[in-house]
């Protein structure tokens, strides 16, 4: 049976630092006594955790599942022990989220390094990805998303309102004009994200709708290259009001069709479903919230 903690915990430090003199030093004992309970550890379970030799150590598809678990269950431990022995509910253990590049580098990263900062007791990872993840697998804690919820088995959270609206620099403006319809889009130039195959579905005032083609003559695979296109004056972009709002405000982007945009596109927290969230999960979770209010 897995009752002994201190071998569970073993584990989870030996594949959290990627070696047993790394794990020991974290856990404050000598190497021998961490390569003992590993040992013991395998035995036990009748299965290879960690694959080691002289020089590597990796583990095992079985030592990663079980380390997903041990995880969630130690910190969950950790916490009850925390608030028993201190009366403090107090975040504890590593926190690993992911977010779109763009807006985690401008919103997430600031929040994350904050909550650090006051709870001495957690760590953080940052993963900048703009592909979907599912959040059930365990690698991560929770996912920021702008728009639709991509991972159906989770539970989402709205933080914000948001919305996608077209814009573009005033110099740019200056010198091809600034539309005053739909119709007159076609006459400029598009920079586009992604495939960039997709037409723009515009929508405006009284429930009007417009199908724009977009057809673009620069396109990137990356959120803040296309903002820094749009600075410059290459054209006109889709975005979220969220990534542009400081340079609509400083008057370094404009919206182009005031009153038509790209449809809502709020700003999620996705999380595996359980009936207790971990501290530091709810921490985050709050700390997001008020930096999307502010």
């Amino acid at each position: 049976m897995l009752d002994d903690l201190n071998e569970l915990r073993t584990l989870r430090a030996i594949i959290a630092a990627g070696s047993l003199s790394a794990a020991g030093r974290a856990l404050g004992v000598s190497l021998a006594v961490v390569s003992k309970r590993l040992s013991t550890l395998e035995r036990r379970v009748g299965l290879r955790l960690v694959n080691r030799t002289t020089r590597t150590l990796s583990p095992t598809d079985e030592g990663l599942a079980l380390f997903a678990h041990l995880d969630r269950v130690l910190e969950e431990l950790d916490e009850a022990e925390e608030k028993l022995a201190t009366g403090r509910d107090e975040p504890i253990g590593t926190l690993r989220v992911t977010a779109p590049v763009s807006f985690g580098r401008r919103h997430v990263a600031p929040v994350l390094a904050a909550l650090v900062e006051r709870h001495p007791r957690l760590d953080a990872v940052l993963s900048l990805d703009d592909r979907l993840v599912d959040v059930g697998g365990g690698t991560f804690d929770v996912a920021i998303r702008i728009g639709g919820l991509g991972d159906t088995s989770a539970t989402m959270l709205k933080l914000a309102d948001n919305r996608r609206v077209l814009a573009a620099s005033p110099a740019y403006l200056d010198r091809r004009g600034r539309p005053r319809t739909p119709d007159d889009l076609p006459a400029h130039t598009f920079l586009r994200y992604g495939d960039g195959i997709a037409p723009w579905m515009l929508h405006g005032p009284h429930d009007a709708t417009a199908t724009i083609a977009a057809t673009p003559r620069l396109r990137v695979d990356n959120g803040d290259a296309l903002h820094d296109w749009c600075l410059a004056g290459h054209g006109v972009m889709m975005k979220s009001v969220v990534d542009m709002g400081d340079d609509l405000a400083a008057g370094r982007l404009e919206q182009v069709l005031p009153g038509w945009s790209g449809g809502a596109m709020p700003i999620v927290a996705l999380f595996a479903s359980r009936h207790h969230q971990p501290r530091k999960l709810r921490a985050f979770l709050d700390a997001m919230a008020e930096a999307m209010r502010r």
